[in-house]
């Protein structure tokens, strides 16, 4: 399936436009569960403040089970951990059960999480084709092409057999558990979400099938379901699309 692209005028636009495709998919979802992987970066952010602030009674919070697409292992409270700024921003403002919070515990040993971690998506993601399938699984673009925590130098990541992977910061060493390749290519839908001309480049690269873009991981995202770019006109160049 070919790739949806949605450019707005600003991020802001995005997170807004954003926020109602959210809803409306949780809305049209028969199964009273919604299985959402989330990803950090400032786009995100923008989001989670408007669904707290302006939907907060617009979402059916009830449904969604939020899980993470890859995790800095640092303590939960750190201002580096993705959990940290979701539930700074949105779920101590909602009253988010806990039940329906599956985060990765960055605090922990990395390979006894991983192993956890894998075993708690299997326990309660639906699984189609022996793997868990993710009814929206949200995705970043890095400067480097990277997406969750696959890194270029961390290609194999994408092939693993595994549910997670153990991956590191190509760059400070620090270590990352990450969803990898076939989990996030299973996703009913996989939406990535960019801003700012530093992401142009390599979007055009990967939306074009570039000789360069297979070095990108994020140009491997090929989601048996829908695929979105959800992107600002920085990132997104719509005369580049035609």
């Amino acid at each position: 399936m070919e790739p949806i692209i949605h450019i707005f005028k600003t991020p802001e636009d995005l997170a807004e436009s954003f926020a109602l495709q959210l809803i409306s998919w949780v809305n049209a979802t028969p199964r009273d569960t919604f299985h959402l992987a989330l990803s950090g970066g400032k786009t995100p952010s923008l989001l989670f403040s408007l669904l707290a602030e302006k939907y907060l009674h617009e979402v059916p919070w009830h449904k969604i089970h939020f899980w993470w697409g890859d995790e800095r292992m640092v303590a939960p409270y750190d201002q580096e951990s993705n959990f940290g700024i979701v539930n700074k921003l949105l779920f101590w403002k909602i009253g988010q059960s806990p039940k329906q919070i599956h985060r990765i515990k960055g605090e922990a040993e990395p390979a006894e999480e991983a192993k956890r971690y894998s075993l708690e998506i299997r326990s309660l993601v639906p699984a189609h084709n022996n793997w868990p399938k993710f009814d929206l699984i949200m995705l970043g673009l890095g400067d480097d092409g990277h997406t969750a925590s696959i890194f270029p130098d961390q290609m194999q990541l994408l092939e693993s057999e595994e549910i997670t992977g153990i991956a590191f910061h190509p760059v400070t060493g620090q270590n990352r558990i990450t969803l990898t390749g076939k989990v996030l290519n299973n996703a009913k839908r996989v939406t990535f979400l960019i801003s700012g001309a530093s992401k142009a480049m390599i979007f055009n690269e990967i939306i074009h099938g570039s000789e360069n873009s297979s070095v990108y991981p994020a140009s491997h995202i090929h989601p048996d379901g829908e695929l979105h770019w959800f992107g600002d006109k920085d990132s997104i160049n719509e005369n580049g699309l035609k």
